[in-house]
């Protein structure tokens, strides 16, 4: 898979000051140094219309916090992300479906994605409606707002996109990428306090050494991470 293009990050955040953050840094800054990829960060705040600049609101029904104003949200959406624009919009939201390792593949080999970040109770479902919008969540648990989520989406595309990575290898041997959690890792000294590197990794074997790691990557997602298992890979051993 190549690029005909840059990939194009669009960041609708209350927060622009928060991008490119650490994404300015090591890999994913060289590569946006290099030109492939682009950050563009748009101030929610500037497309409100009132006198206070204001984008939230009290939720229809009662209840507590504030909610975040459909009209003045898909009028930042418009400005970025036209009808015919190709690239998926995402909400980052703890409701969202559960961010994987397959569907950041899947954003890594389109053209770019315009991810909206929400804040205070939630986001105007009118809006999410309106303007097609995919909820993504990286985990159960509550943040502050979609700022950090989103520079955590952002991480797990850009390292995938072509030449990030100095060996394309690199992104293949990973945790869920092959279904399995990753198999351990070492290197030298040989000894270190009293511990040392299993034989078979420097037996020279690579046949060996292979299925050790299966094994080994096999019997840490049997231990922590069960759900992952299918029964085709859990063999039972």
């Amino acid at each position: 898979m190549t690029h005909s293009m840059t990939f194009r990050a669009s960041v609708l955040t209350l927060y622009p000051d928060m991008f490119p953050g650490p994404l300015g840094q090591s890999l994913a800054g060289r590569a946006l140094n290099r030109g492939d990829w682009t950050c563009e960060t748009t101030n929610i705040r500037d497309h409100a219309r009132d006198k206070h600049s204001r984008v939230d609101d009290s939720p229809a029904g009662g209840g507590a916090g504030m909610v975040l104003k459909a009209d003045v949200l898909c009028r930042a959406i418009d400005d970025v992300s036209p009808e015919d624009d190709p690239r998926t919009r995402l909400l980052m939201s703890p409701r969202g479906r559960p961010l994987t390792q397959k569907r950041v593949r899947e954003f890594a080999a389109g053209p770019g994605v315009v991810i909206v970040c929400g804040r205070f109770e939630g986001v105007d479902q009118r809006a999410i409606d309106a303007r097609n919008l995919e909820e993504v969540s990286i985990g159960d648990y509550i943040l502050s707002g979609g700022e950090v989520a989103a520079l955590v989406l952002l991480d797990a595309i850009v390292r995938l996109l072509p030449g990030v990575m100095g060996n394309d290898q690199s992104g293949t041997h990973e945790s869920f990428e092959n279904g399995l959690l990753e198999h351990p890792h070492y290197t030298r000294p040989a000894h270190w306090e009293g511990l040392s590197i299993p034989e078979i990794l420097t037996s020279g074997d690579h046949k060996k050494v292979d299925q050790w790691r299966h094994e080994q990557a096999l019997e840490l997602t049997r231990t922590r991470r069960p759900d992952l298992l299918t029964d085709d890979d859990d063999d039972g051993s």
